[in-house]
């Protein structure tokens, strides 16, 4: 692996990269011919819109050109925009798909949760972080809203929210755009929009999305891993009658059919069951993986098909009502669905184990607000404005999951039969179905909520805003079918056939949050909020959710001991688990300086976390532990500077102090005692130079040279296995004309090429070999755009 240059190099380096930008005279030569005061930036981080500089919230917005530019097009590149937040994906896009901001996230493999970060698309709640990681289309606007939103947004922001916009219809003018992307692995991506005015008040504006790539882990017996094709289509129509009304309707079906994917990781550490995997692997006449870390080789026995589609409508309708008031209705039905048949549930060449997998999410939405001002004010309170909403969300669930041995099974048991002193056979793994489960699972969630911003005086405001949410959920194990036989090799070995259930949670909390706001200058801008999270608790719906052999009453051999298992107290464990809850207390400071040249926002936080929820793995079970009580705090700085009339300058970073649970006298919480998080790292940053020159002719030079620091993580829950810190180096460059409405651009991302693990997970069935899941190579391309 690449030698790293340590975090202390790598920070001292990128702050004096960023203070030689400011104080060189060349970048401070002025341009009277440009503005160069930093544009305004607007966001809804409290549901009504205002510039960043004025709300009490630590927010990251960037705008289309940005994401463009920064090459942000989808969940995974997240951490591109801002070093407080990050996602992580391993083999399964609905059971593993994380999101985690400041260190605090939902991490870990499974179904049966929604993330602690919430995702809005275009105002819809967004159930599953795994639902934002296909390509965006037609995207117009992100905003990263950093620590808990407990009263305006959805539900289970315990963490923060991610907001997404769409380009909405524009009723001035039609037109339209194509983009055509070619890179190495055979990457293709065509994207295109056209909008059409259809009248002196509505619009029609559809896009469209068709791509190609290659996965980068390769097979020395020919082909590649984690190939994916992705495909999408939107239509929205707007309809503006008049000032005061308009309706929005967005209808958008996205699917991504990925070949060979998913399960393409690479070995860490070798046991002593490598050799025999080799040898499985020899007898199938394959080669084996390369054991250079930098060759990225994986070797699997199934050909995994991925499959995942996410479709739905939503309308949305504002009426201004006499008195300034406004209403606002956002109604909502979202289908998200992933299957992938054939996963090679050992992760290996040997053909032991595979599962087929389907997950099916319908969720109906409704929300409704009114939002007003008494500009005149009232009693102490010069000026205030307001909003109160009511949210309803009912979300059905079905899962299937099969288990199937493979026609190497039975030797591999009789491996380690032997272990357990018992004859070959002893162990039975016939090949073909032995094991069929449906896990149907429902959610309701009611809500009433309310925000208020109170000028005091012109300097000096409040904001406090409640909420009230209610969630019902119901999970079960359905058995279809289990294998009859007494000596196979799960049942034997004490893990399944699990206890069946049918089982029902419910909650309710009270959150809110309240700051205090002054500004000591027209430019500068201090606050102090508190804000209460929320994260329901459920049912873990999965097959071993309710126990093992051991707790399943119908099961002879739950009480019995034998050479492979001890007895058991034939009684069903609670599927269920807690919610979580979060206070966060913030400290924020907002300034524009260099005559509106510069803008420089620092933050500090502090959190204290109960009952986190944790999905892990313990060797036989999928579990949902609540951790111990936790806590963190840290300081996040953000940063842009306008040099010159050709170059602007960003520095980000985040530091966390502490990112720790408390001790714990639990024994099921023994891996997580006084421990670190998972995907939480001391130290993140990220540098960027955005250049553009006109270089006459109609023509100009654009680009943007970027920097990410990631610093060193523990990469999954309940173990020590790090992540060293790493640097990754990103270019996009290029030329630009208004006249012709053309871009033409040059890009790379991971320009030097760092070979790095992103995710360690011991191997089923080999619990003495280490694999991990790497990060993206150094990838490179072209991308031509065409306005007209």
């Amino acid at each position: 692996m690449n030698q790293k240059p340590s975090s202390l190099f790598i920070r001292k380096n990128i702050m004096a990269l960023a203070v030689v930008a400011v104080s060189s005279p060349a970048f401070a030569a002025e341009d009277s011919g440009k503005s160069l005061i930093l544009e305004e930036i607007v966001v809804t981080a409290q549901r009504r819109e205002a510039s960043n500089q004025d709300v009490a919230v630590a927010v990251t917005a960037v705008n289309e050109q940005e994401l463009e530019l920064t090459r942000v097009d989808s969940a995974v590149s997240l951490q591109a925009l801002s070093p407080s937040i990050s996602y992580t994906q391993s083999n399964s896009v609905a059971n593993t798909a994380n999101i985690v901001i400041r260190g605090i996230g939902t991490v870990g493999n499974s179904r049966s949760f929604e993330g602690a970060v919430g995702v809005f698309i275009d105002g819809v709640y967004r159930t599953r972080a795994g639902q934002a990681v296909t390509n965006w289309l037609d995207i117009g606007s992100v905003q990263i809203l950093r620590g808990p939103q407990g009263t305006l947004f959805g539900k289970n922001t315990s963490a923060g929210a991610l907001l997404i916009t769409s380009v909405a219809p524009d009723i001035s003018e039609s037109g339209g755009s194509v983009q055509v992307t070619m890179g190495d692995y055979d990457k293709t991506l065509v994207k295109a929009r056209y909008n059409q005015v259809l009248s002196d008040s509505s619009a029609l504006r559809v896009a469209g999305l068709w791509g190609e790539e290659d996965g980068f882990i390769s097979d020395p017996n020919g082909g590649t891993y984690n190939d994916s094709a992705p495909r999408a289509l939107k239509a929205q129509y707007l309809f503006e009658p008049s000032d005061t009304f308009s309706l929005h309707v967005i209808a958008d079906w996205t699917e991504q059919k990925d070949v060979n994917c998913c399960y393409g990781q690479v070995d860490d550490e070798q046991g002593p069951s490598t050799a025999i995997v080799d040898a499985f692997t020899l007898a199938q006449g394959k080669k084996t993986p390369s054991n250079d870390f930098e060759d990225y080789e994986a070797v699997l026995s199934n050909k995994t098909d991925q499959d995942i589609t996410d479709q739905g409508v939503s309308m949305h309708i504002k009426w201004g009502m006499e008195g300034g008031m406004e209403l606002n209705s956002i109604t909502a039905y979202r289908d998200w669905s992933s299957s992938q048949i054939g996963m090679d549930a050992d992760f290996g060449a040997a053909n032991i184990l595979t599962i087929n997998e389907t997950f099916d999410t319908k969720v109906f939405s409704q929300e409704f607000t009114l939002s007003g001002e008494f500009e005149e004010g009232f009693g102490p309170i010069k000026r205030a404005d307001y909003i109160v909403g009511a949210y309803f969300a009912d979300e059905d669930i079905d899962a299937t999951h099969q288990l199937l041995w493979g026609n190497q099974a039975q030797a591999f048991w009789d491996i380690v039969g032997a272990g357990f002193s018992l004859p070959p056979g002893t162990i039975h793994a016939a090949e073909g179905l032995w094991a069929d489960h449906l896990l149907p699972a429902d959610s309701r969630t009611t809500a009433l909520f309310t925000h208020w911003n109170l000028d005091l005086t012109d300097d000096f405001s409040v904001g406090a805003g409640l909420r009230y949410s209610k969630d019902k959920k119901s999970g079960a194990l359905q058995r279809v079918y289990f294998s009859p036989d007494p000596f196979e090799a799960f049942r034997l070995l004490g893990i399944q056939p699990a206890p069946t259930y049918d089982e029902t949670f419910d909650d309710s909390a009270v959150t809110g949050s309240l700051a205090v706001q002054y500004h000591f200058a027209d430019n500068v801008m201090g606050y102090l909020s508190y804000s209460r999270g929320y994260k329901s608790g459920g049912i873990n719906f999965d097959n071993t959710a309710a126990g093992t052999v051991n707790d399943n009453p119908n099961e002879p051999t739950c009480g019995i001991t034998t050479p492979v298992k001890p007895a058991g107290d034939c009684t069903p464990n609670d599927p269920s688990y807690e919610s979580e809850t979060i206070n966060g207390y913030e400290m924020g400071l907002k300034s524009e300086l260099w005559g509106g040249r510069a803008r420089v926002n620092v933050t500090t936080f502090y959190n204290e976390i109960k009952n986190l929820q944790i999905a892990t793995f313990d060797g036989l079970q999928f579990l949902i532990l609540n951790g111990p009580l936790g806590e963190s705090y840290g300081a996040e700085l953000e940063t842009l500077f306008n040099l010159n009339s050709v170059f602007t300058m960003n520095f980000d970073a985040t530091w966390l102090g502490k990112y720790r649970y408390d001790e714990s006298d639990d024994p099921a919480l023994a891996d997580y005692s006084d421990e670190d998080f998972a995907r939480a790292a001391e130290w993140n940053a990220n540098f960027g130079l955005t250049a553009h020159k006109d270089l006459g002719s109609s023509w100009s030079l654009v680009g943007k040279f970027s920097t990410q620091y990631l610093g060193e993580i523990i990469t999954s829950p309940g173990t020590t296995k790090t992540r060293e810190d790493l640097t990754l180096y990103n270019l996009n460059v290029g030329f630009q004309s208004a006249e012709y409405g053309l871009d033409v651009m040059l890009w790379c991302q991971n320009c030097s090429d760092e070979r790095y693990y992103d995710q360690f997970f011991k191997a089923p069935l080999r619990g003495d070999s280490t694999k991990g899941y790497v990060g993206a190579p150094r990838m490179y391309g072209l991308t031509v755009s065409k306005q007209f």
